[in-house]
């Protein structure tokens, strides 16, 4: 599904699908996994590859699983207990996994990430490598964030965001995301009555993120803004995706016989190769922001030169992802940093003849380079609509 398309295309109609599926989805809190409906969503995974579709599942749950089977209470856990309940929920939920998916001959494979095996390149690649050949031999990978170990400042936060960056980084045409709620609304419609539903996003601007409320349920880490997040990440590198409800049985089939979901299309001009990973990257280590001129120049495809910059902030490195932001503090690109952080500021604002002197060494003329950013599709868009 590409920009202007409004109707959904069947699911077997994709070639490669990553599908998300939230905690709620999976766990109930008094009686632990819910069997009967992780059987019937792997009914229709195993439709899908049957069709030659290759299927990757990102999978929540081992947190509110292992909280269970500890039977430690509804309250909010400190981070130790989380990280036990973890270890107890990772090994329950890959043998459930691994059980429904052999029953129907599939065979799987669990993947445990952290923030750094998608932010950081050489793992990024080492991860792609590892699912693209478990992929080659038919073998799902079932992929979840390694809760045993990341830590807050380490961590995705959320799986929909994970799911996304998976997708991408298999080169998913479809990413689904399976949540407690069936698309999205015109705002949170358990707040709202008068909330519409929208079927179809052709991308996402800053009025469709205004829309977004906070997570449902107690077990959720997401809510609808971490869902946009994805679709920002997803559509940008050519990926559409649907958000739909999974709590009812055979939550796949239900798309296609037509149950509510919203459906985002795919940028018509998705970033490729290794742009796809800088684009993606959730946490960027630090913040340029611009004045109205290096915005034209972006924008017109130029590289951004130390002389348009008004303040640098953040730790970085030279080959670090930074965000670049106009001066309405939008981010409106992302890009690979060509200087230490502490260069930065010393030569922003700085035409290039004059570089040199302050830094005593021969310098690059690019802050960032043109080849290694990402405009920012939904805020290139706007800005181009408006004028600029």
């Amino acid at each position: 599904m590409t920009a202007g398309e409004t109707t959904a295309r069947a699911l077997k109609d994709y070639r490669r699908i990553t599908v998300k599926i939230g905690s709620a989805l999976l766990v109930d809190r008094k009686n632990g996994l819910k069997r009967d409906w992780l059987a019937s969503l792997v009914e229709d995974v195993a439709a899908l590859a049957a069709g030659g579709a290759d299927v990757l599942v990102v999978s929540s749950g081992a947190i509110a699983l292992g909280r269970t089977i500890l039977g430690l209470t509804a309250r909010s856990l400190p981070l130790e207990e989380s990280q036990a309940a973890a270890a107890v929920g990772q090994i329950e939920l890959a043998g459930a996994w691994s059980q429904e998916l052999s029953a129907r001959g599939l065979k799987s494979g669990q993947v445990l990430v952290t923030l750094g095996d998608t932010e950081e390149r050489r793992r990024y690649l080492n991860a792609r490598a590892t699912i693209s050949t478990l992929l080659k031999l038919k073998a799902v990978p079932v992929i979840n964030e390694n809760d045993t170990v990341a830590t807050s400042e380490i961590r995705y936060g959320d799986n929909d965001r994970l799911a996304a960056r998976v997708a991408t980084m298999m080169g998913a045409d479809l990413l689904v995301l399976l949540s407690d709620i069936d698309g999205l609304y015109t705002a949170p419609p358990a707040l709202d009555p008068d909330a519409r539903f929208i079927p179809f996003v052709e991308r996402i601007t800053p009025q469709i993120e205004a829309m977004a409320g906070a997570a449902a349920s107690e077990l959720s880490r997401g809510g609808m803004k971490t869902k946009l997040d994805a679709g920002k990440i997803a559509t940008t590198a050519g990926t559409a995706m649907v958000i739909t409800s999974g709590t009812r049985m055979n939550p796949l089939s239900a798309i296609d016989r037509g149950e509510r979901a919203t459906w985002f299309a795919a940028s018509a001009n998705p970033v490729r190769g290794y742009k796809t990973w800088i684009a993606g990257n959730l946490e960027p280590a630090g913040r340029i922001s611009v004045d109205a001129g290096a915005v034209r120049a972006l924008l017109a495809g130029k590289s951004l030169l130390p002389a348009g910059v008004t303040l640098v902030s953040g730790r970085f490195s030279r080959g670090d992802t930074v965000a670049i932001l106009d001066p309405d503090g939008r981010e409106i690109a992302r890009g690979l940093a060509a200087y230490d952080a502490a260069d930065a500021v010393r030569i922003a604002g700085l035409k290039t003849a004059e570089i040199e002197a302050v830094l005593g060494h021969e310098a690059r003329a690019a802050m960032v380079h043109r080849d290694d950013m990402v405009m920012s599709r939904a805020l290139d868009m706007e800005t181009a609509d408006d004028g600029e």
